[in-house]
């Protein structure tokens, strides 16, 4: 850099100081069924919740990921069913079990 060079920093003002972001959900009432069945499934007894994702498109429940035994996933499904708003479930589901 030379003696004719100048070097101009510029600051921005931080968007969100003090505030927490607003975050825009698309589809607020499935996010919020999504979170129902993620809590039931996390409480209940026979299921191992941490390895599921739960996807929820209108009334309909999709149930993603791996469980260690069949009974487990019916547990999770009966689970999901019982979730007031809930009308169908679809498994995406693999079991540690050989078919």
């Amino acid at each position: 850099m030379t003696a004719t060079q100048e070097v101009a920093m510029i600051f921005k003002p931080q968007r969100f100081h003090g505030e927490a972001p607003e975050v825009a959900v698309e589809f607020p009432a499935e996010a919020e069924l999504e979170q129902r069945v993620a809590d039931a499934l996390a409480a209940s007894d026979g299921v191992g919740a941490e390895g599921l994702r739960v996807v929820a498109t209108g009334k309909e429940i999709l149930l993603f990921g791996g469980v260690t035994t069949r009974e487990e996933m019916d547990r999770a499904v009966e689970v999901a069913l019982a979730v007031p708003g809930v009308e169908k479930v679809t498994v995406r589901m693999e079991s540690g079990e050989a078919p």
